[in-house]
């Protein structure tokens, strides 16, 4: 069984947690990812292929179909939606995306690709205050999400500065 109901991802979580090795984080980080990515069905498997390869060629209406064929296939699988509400994002449709993320932390509430994502989205719809929770929310999860950590940190300083 691979997909965000695999048994190995709850010791995976608890070595970021308990982890002081960035190295170590790595590969817990790249290990979950793996087993988000994967399913228990070759055909759910190659639209996750064909997706990504979408995706690097900046194909992004074909990306948006492919993610959307996998949740039809199977709806109850996060990565699907997540890897569609990212698309969305780089097409510049927050709304879609933030939906989508929506449905991945339904699936999956530990996901820091999604929380971490809802962050930049409302960092570019201009809602700082949920920008933060966000972020917040992903190191709650990856306390190695480095980007997550940064933009919380830039967010803070900001609102520093307003209140001076």
């Amino acid at each position: 069984m691979a997909d965000q109901t695999d048994p190995r991802l709850d010791a995976l979580f608890g070595r970021l947690q308990t982890t002081a090795d960035a190295r170590d984080a790595a590969v817990a980080t790249n290990l979950i990812w793996a087993i988000w990515h994967e399913s228990d069905d070759d055909r759910i498997n190659e639209l996750m292929r064909r997706g990504l390869a979408h995706m690097s060629a900046r194909d992004y209406p074909a990306a948006v179909q492919t993610f959307g064929e996998m949740i039809d296939l199977k709806p109850d699988f996060a990565e699907a939606w997540n890897k569609r509400a990212t698309v969305y994002y780089l097409m510049g449709d927050y709304r879609a995306s933030v939906l989508d993320i929506d449905k991945t932390l339904e699936l999956e509430p530990r996901h820091f690709g999604a929380l971490s994502g809802l962050g930049l989205i409302m960092v570019a719809m201009g809602n700082e205050e949920a920008a933060i929770s966000a972020f917040e929310a992903t190191l709650a999860v990856h306390p190695f999400a480095e980007g997550a950590r940064q933009n919380l940190e830039t967010l803070r300083e900001r609102q520093k500065k307003r209140s001076l």
